[in-house]
């Protein structure tokens, strides 16, 4: 069976978007064009960002239908994240907080894509 390995968000403008992910994930696409671009991540996973006036089929929406978690070791990882995100100008939807599974707070990209750090619970283990 095939594994997903790539996950692509439909930005309103591929360029600053690109932009943005570069700056927050500390990295340069591995491809791009005018209107995509794919980050490779730690994990293995693959992050594409697409035009979506380019997407087809045709999408009808983009934004916070889904959320990109980012798993750190410790509630001060996820402070210290929270500073600096704040600090860019991402708007903080949710502020840390403790929650069933971990230490969590949510950003928004400039698309209203969520972006969810946390640090798991110990009982919980982690997300990657």
């Amino acid at each position: 069976m095939a594994n997903p390995n790539l996950m692509i968000l439909y930005v309103a403008n591929a360029p600053a978007s690109r932009a943005f992910y570069a700056g927050l994930l500390k990295r340069e696409p591995l491809e791009e064009t005018v209107n995509f671009a794919m980050f490779a991540l730690d994990s293995g996973l693959l992050l594409g960002i697409w035009a979506h006036d380019k997407v087809q089929p045709a999408v009808a929406s983009i934004g916070s239908g889904s959320e990109l978690v980012f798993s750190v070791d410790t509630d001060s990882d996820v402070e210290a994240t929270h500073k600096d995100w704040a600090a860019r100008g991402l708007p903080i939807v949710q502020a840390p907080v403790h929650m069933d599974f971990g230490y969590t707070f949510v950003a928004l990209d400039p698309d209203g894509h969520r972006l969810r750090m946390f640090a798991a619970t110990p009982e919980q283990g982690t997300a990657q």
